[in-house]
């Protein structure tokens, strides 16, 4: 089993919150509010925070922004991932990404099958990496953020968490480049 430990070092990572609505304000938005709250209470810096509309261009034009940014090593959105029409963030991920974290969606739908069972399989949720910045997309509702968050990118964003965990990687992501 993994864990926590304080032989390392905790490291902050600046961390950019995007929420995907046509209809939510900051205001209404419970999701982006928990990870917010999350993210503060494990020691990282929000470094920005936006609510984007569920259109592919819009959704990308942030995301390229944020990782042009040098600030910003980590973006976590909430909402779009789902079947319906509207859902395209996976989609506008995709574009960006230069490598997908597989397992990170395989992972959420797994952890999360013991919550909402079959149900999952209707979850997108997925994760990537794009000029050394860590890319998240998690579906829209606060319980699958608190699980998204608590359940795996708070250890993972963790560089005390063993044996390994995203943070230790960071100096090493932009080799390529």
């Amino acid at each position: 089993m993994s864990e926590n430990t304080s032989e390392r070092d905790f490291i902050p990572v600046n961390i950019a919150l995007m929420t995907v609505s046509d209809t939510r304000q900051f205001a209404t938005d419970k999701s982006g509010d928990l990870l917010q709250a999350r993210i503060k209470e494990a020691g990282h810096i929000l470094a920005a925070r936006a609510i984007v509309k569920d259109q592919q261009t819009h959704i990308t034009q942030q995301l390229r922004a944020w990782i042009a940014d040098d600030n910003i090593d980590v973006v976590i959105a909430t909402g779009g991932t789902g079947l319906t029409g509207n859902d395209i963030t996976p989609e506008a991920f995709a574009e960006v990404y230069e490598k997908e974290i597989s397992g990170f969606g395989e992972l959420f739908r797994q952890l999360s099958y013991d919550i909402i069972g079959t149900s999952t399989m209707q979850s997108r949720a997925t994760g990537g990496l794009s000029c050394g910045t860590y890319l998240f997309a998690l579906p829209g509702s606060p319980g699958a953020c608190r699980d998204g968050w608590d359940k795996i990118l708070k250890s993972q964003l963790d560089a005390r968490h063993k044996p390994c965990n995203l943070v230790e990687l960071m100096p090493r992501l932009r080799e390529h480049l």
